[in-house]
């Protein structure tokens, strides 16, 4: 439908423009094709890419990409036991580039950000030299207030169901603020300012990506 992707290329406009004020980088593909295509040419040969856990980033196929042309990785989706797991997602954080997404992107370019284990949202703050954001335009949300709700319902949810979460959420849909140990809200972090500049850099595109 046109009028829908003219209403994403309209409302990404007004998103890079205060991601700049942010000092993040915005970008927009109005595909996922054009996104891979984006996100690939961020990335030098000579880096070590890694990446959290994310249904965007694996639909992109970019993993592929990388192994494809040879560029280094550290994925933890190859460890051989739950010990060499926590030490690869350790080392994502001395990655060049870290991939990832983000639950909710406000219109004044904000991100919020849930995680379980903590290690994507570290991952945002600090250590990797270059963090490379892709978001489908289903992600946008109109303010912080908005995100917060979205996290609870289509992030955290889904999650709970993909990962056999022994959450309340998983059993009623609704989140519950849980204190259970297979809680996937330990963290919840806004990020609405990048330091160093143009350190992170968020590639929204006009297609339903992940939750």
């Amino acid at each position: 439908m046109d009028f829908v992707k003219g209403a994403y290329k309209v409302k990404s406009e007004t998103i890079i423009k205060n991601l700049k004020k942010r000092f993040m980088d915005g970008y927009y593909a109005d595909t996922k094709e054009e996104a891979t295509e984006l996100a690939m040419s961020l990335i030098d040969h000579e880096d070590v890419v890694s990446w959290g856990g994310s249904l965007t980033i694996d639909e992109l196929g970019v993993k592929k990409l990388l192994e494809k042309k040879g560029i280094s990785v550290i994925d933890r989706d190859k460890a051989k036991s739950p010990e060499e797991r926590v030490k690869l997602m350790k080392q994502a954080l001395t990655a060049n580039v870290f991939l990832t997404s983000t639950n909710a992107i406000t219109m004044n370019g904000e991100l919020m950000n849930v995680d379980g284990n903590g290690n994507r949202v570290a991952a945002y703050c600090y250590g990797p030299d270059s963090v490379i954001v892709v978001a489908g335009m289903n992600k946008v949300v109109p303010e912080l207030d908005y995100a917060l709700a979205k996290l609870r319902t289509d992030a955290t949810v889904p999650n709970a169901v993909r990962f056999n979460a022994q959450t309340p959420c998983k059993l009623t849909g609704k989140c519950s603020e849980c204190t259970t140990k297979d809680t996937l809200c330990s963290q919840i972090l806004i990020t609405r300012f990048c330091k160093p500049q143009n350190r992170i850099k968020v590639i929204l595109v006009g297609e339903h990506l992940g939750f």
